[in-house]
């Protein structure tokens, strides 16, 4: 199995700050600062980043055990809302809301949230968030 790689560079202090994340991958030079993590400020952060992975892969883990099970798979959708949450002089990662909407030939929406719990609970980035919250909303067309 590969490897995968990604940097990240911080110039300053975390307030006036400034950083760019690079992935092996598409992702090149990305721009991060402390309002684009903790405000609405423009550019990216760890927790999206983190969010995308993780939809990313529940997503492929998904489509892998229903197309396994027979299951046609023509559509997944998938979001992740991350929660943070301040405490004591830190922030943490409270809660991961995960929307799901897809469209499956030939399943019911009891048969479908069991796989998706399933993928909740066994994609490669949720086994590495153990001990964070996670909540999971489904839509079967």
């Amino acid at each position: 199995m590969p490897t995968r790689k990604a940097s990240a560079q911080w110039s300053g202090d975390l307030k006036q700050g400034s950083g760019k994340i690079t992935t092996g991958g598409v992702i090149k030079n990305a721009e991060y600062t402390f309002t684009s993590r903790f405000e609405d400020g423009v550019g990216t952060n760890p927790e999206e980043l983190l969010g995308s992975a993780h939809a990313a892969c529940f997503s492929m883990e998904l489509a892998s055990k229903l197309s396994a099970d027979g299951y046609s798979v023509d559509t997944i959708n998938t979001s992740d809302s991350i929660h943070l949450e301040k405490n004591g002089n830190g922030f943490s990662i409270s809660k991961i809301v995960i929307n799901c909407e897809a469209k499956v030939q030939g399943i019911n929406k009891e048969e479908f949230l069991k796989y998706a719990e399933n993928a909740k609970n066994n994609c490669i980035i949720s086994k590495a968030l153990t001990g964070v919250n996670m909540e999971l909303e489904t839509v079967l067309k």
